[in-house]
Formats: structure tokens, sequence, C-alpha cells
């Protein structure tokens, strides 16, 4: 999908202006949980990688693909890159907060290699990357590109290409 400089520029304005929904804030701080069929852990490097199947769970967050290598630095924020199998899109959902009463939002996307990094809590999609927002079950934005960057922190999107 192609979006001229203009539509891609009113894309993110109106996934970025959303005073009422933010990520969800709890989820910055969850344990990662990771199932695959396979891993190797390095302790003196603090790198996992897993492979086969691989499902990453953090708080309200879901991340799915074919391999996933996963670090810690030395303050303990986690970095993770997931890669998908030949062919197919790697997967990330996160439920954003909501103000009481309001409709469940969801964050989802996808590209061939998604990053998370910990630190800075963002969220990086690259190659085919697709970044959609749910209210419940009904699409209401959707942006397309060669890399997507989304920040947790501040809740805003970043599309090049």
């Amino acid at each position: 999908m192609k979006h001229s400089l203009f539509s891609t520029l009113l894309m993110v304005v109106a996934l970025t202006v959303s005073p009422l929904s933010f990520a969800e804030r709890a989820d910055r701080t969850k344990p990662m949980n990771i199932e695959a069929d396979d891993g190797r852990h390095d302790e003196l490097k603090q790198t996992s990688v897993f492979s086969g199947n691989v499902v990453v769970t953090k708080g309200t967050i879901i991340i799915r693909g074919a391999q996933l290598t996963v670090s810690q630095d030395r303050d303990g924020f986690q970095h993770g890159v997931v890669t998908a199998a030949p062919g197919k899109l790697a997967f990330f959902r996160q439920k954003r907060d909501s103000a009481p009463g309001a409709p469940a939002e969801f964050v989802e996307g996808e590209g061939e290699v998604i990053t998370y990094n910990g630190r800075d809590d963002t969220v990086h999609f690259e190659r085919r990357a697709e970044l959609r927002r749910y209210r419940e079950t009904t699409l209401t934005d959707q942006v397309s590109g060669s890399v997507i960057v989304y920040n947790n922190l501040s809740d805003t999107f970043v599309v090049n290409g």
C-alpha cells in the first residue's frame, strides 16, 4: 500500500492523537515469558536464542515469530529481536490503557523483523511493516511502510517508506 507524504503524515497524526488511551503502562515492569521449540542461553553475555514457534508475552504484549534473540543490559532492561519464518511475518499485539468505561483498544503489527527495546520502550517493525489499531474488534487505523517505530511511552508512531 503506497501513501503520499501528506496521507502518511495525516495517518501518523490520527494514530497519535488519542488522549484517552495509551500503551498499557504496567507492561513495562512485567516479566518477559518465552515459549519456543528450542533455546540456548549464554550467561556470560546475558543472551538467549530461541527458535521454532516462538511466543513472547510481557504483560498484555504478545509477540510471535520463528526466532528470538533476547538480551539483558547491566541495568536489567530487556532487548529482543524476533524474526519471521521465510515468506511470513512476525506478529506483535498490545492492549492500550483506556479511560474507565471506554471500549478496549489494541495495537497490533507485523514485520519480517520486530525489535523490542525495553530501555526506551519502543517496538520497531521492519520490512513489510504494518501497524493497526483496534477499538474492541473494529479496525480504526492502519498504516504500512518499510520501517515503523512504535513508542510505548509517548504512544507515537513513526513511519518510513
